[in-house]
């Protein structure tokens, strides 16, 4: 290194490359480098031969398995031998994650309402109502077929739009009697206002879609119906094409099942103020109203009756109305009968802020000899007065009076619900309801 750095100097100081040490007297010069060989390209060994499934088969945990996935290697080789390398009790091992093996091995059956859903999410790309894809279902229509070739009916009388293409396609062979019940495209429609997009545009798109169904099912069959008038002249509005072919043909309720019976259970506390709503919780109407009720009208009436509670009684109670569950708020759930309910209930009320045509929930209750509170628009097709045992109320302030004037006066209430009954026995049997649809069906001669 001493040397090299002064050749590096000297370089330096003379401007030239420092010249290259003299060898010692008596050294060999350095020998040639040897002559480059021919260049004769470069030497690529044979492959070995692909395994065979022979060796595959007589492969051993101990045994080299390398070869065996070589890109020559066909896949029934390849695959044979990985099984034979997961023989290997090494490989074979269970841990603790044994516990969740079911969740991959055993199917878990889709819940049929989940079904339904994907079912009617379907109908926003092939363009129809999105209720109708709901509803559809091939072993309905299957059973439709199978009971018109067995029994031949005379005509068949549908309960709802989204029922009639069951029985659409037996037409003209079938005549076909569509209660239409309410006009659920304006149900739709109206619901919109109430909600945020994307949902707001979803009913209104359903509103439109389901319109155009009710529209082609009425012209298509023998006669529609609506469960009143007022129902008859908003489809008459919206499907002018229709008129004269729908006409009102009011609910009914079984006034013997729904009669007041002091005997039944009571399912509240002695000193408990039961305020009693019922109805499928699953229907948004229904939801908006419990949810309404419990937080703005409640508390105001527990301000001054603290035993008042309200109780929510139906199936299928959403997560909303589950939330709303507290010491003053109990939903039930699925109930064996409603009739205790309403028989033992210091008031009723049906505050269905969004609903269209006549509730049934409110003739039952009437029926069991109790007046109800609702809002002016569930009123009006029932035709009862405040003195029959029906009040309307439609701002939170006139609930929490109605409510506490029956609380605070039983046989007041009592003498209202007196009334309702007798109204309800009177307007809303089933039988002359029926009438109206059997005045319809084909006759004998006809047929």
């Amino acid at each position: 290194m001493a040397g090299f750095a002064r050749r590096k100097q000297a370089s330096r100081l003379a401007g030239g490359p420092a010249p290259e040490p003299t060898p010692p007297a008596g050294a060999a010069p350095p020998a040639p480098p040897p002559a480059a060989a021919p260049d004769a390209g470069p030497v690529t060994a044979a492959p070995p031969p692909a395994p065979t499934l022979e060796e595959a088969q007589a492969l051993t945990p101990a045994d080299d398995f390398s070869r065996f996935a070589a890109r020559n290697v066909s896949p029934e080789v390849r695959n044979l031998a990985m099984k034979q390398l997961f023989r290997d009790p090494h490989f074979n091992r269970m841990d603790g994650l044994d516990t969740y093996i079911d969740d991959y091995s055993v199917a878990d059956p889709m819940p049929l309402a989940t079904v339904r859903k994907l079912a009617s999410a379907r109908a926003l790309l092939t363009g129809e109502a999105q209720s109708l894809a709901y509803y559809r279902h091939a072993g309905l229509r299957r059973w439709v077929r199978q009971v018109a070739a067995e029994h031949r009916p005379a005509a068949s009388v549908v309960f709802s739009s989204t029922m009639a293409p069951y029985a659409h396609e037996l037409l003209p062979k079938v005549p076909m009697l569509v209660d239409l019940v309410d006009v659920d495209s304006a149900k739709w429609t109206q619901y919109a206002p109430a909600h945020h997009w994307p949902m707001s545009w979803l009913y209104r798109r359903e509103g439109r879609r389901l319109l155009a169904h009710e529209r082609d099912m009425a012209l298509a069959a023998r006669r529609s119906f609506l469960v009143t008038q007022q129902e008859v002249d908003l489809f008459d509005s919206l499907a002018p094409d229709c008129r004269g072919r729908v006409e009102a043909a009011g609910n009914g309720v079984d006034a013997e099942r729904f009669r007041p019976n002091p005997a039944l259970p009571s399912p509240f506390a002695a000193d408990e103020r039961a305020i009693v709503f019922t109805g499928a919780m699953d229907y948004w109407p229904n939801v908006d109203a419990v949810q309404w009720f419990a937080t703005e009208v409640l508390p105001r009436i527990r301000e001054r009756e603290p035993r008042a509670s309200f109780w929510i009684v139906g199936r299928n109670p959403t997560p909303a109305v589950q939330a709303l569950a507290n010491d003053a708020v109990h939903v039930t759930g699925t109930v064996p009968q409603v009739e205790p309910y309403l028989q033992h209930a210091a008031a009723v009320a049906a505050p269905l802020r969004v609903a269209r045509g006549i509730q049934n929930k409110i003739l039952e209750a009437m029926a069991m000899g109790q007046p109800v509170i609702t809002v002016s628009s569930c009123a009006e097709p029932i035709g009862a007065t405040a003195e029959q045992g029906l009040w309307r109320c439609d701002e939170a302030d006139c609930f929490v009076q109605g409510v506490l004037a029956w609380l605070a006066d039983p046989a007041r209430r009592e003498r209202l619900g007196a009334a309702a009954r007798e109204h309800v026995v009177q307007n809303f049997s089933w039988q002359a309801n029926l009438d109206r649809l059997a005045a319809w069906l084909p006759t004998t001669e006809s047929t």
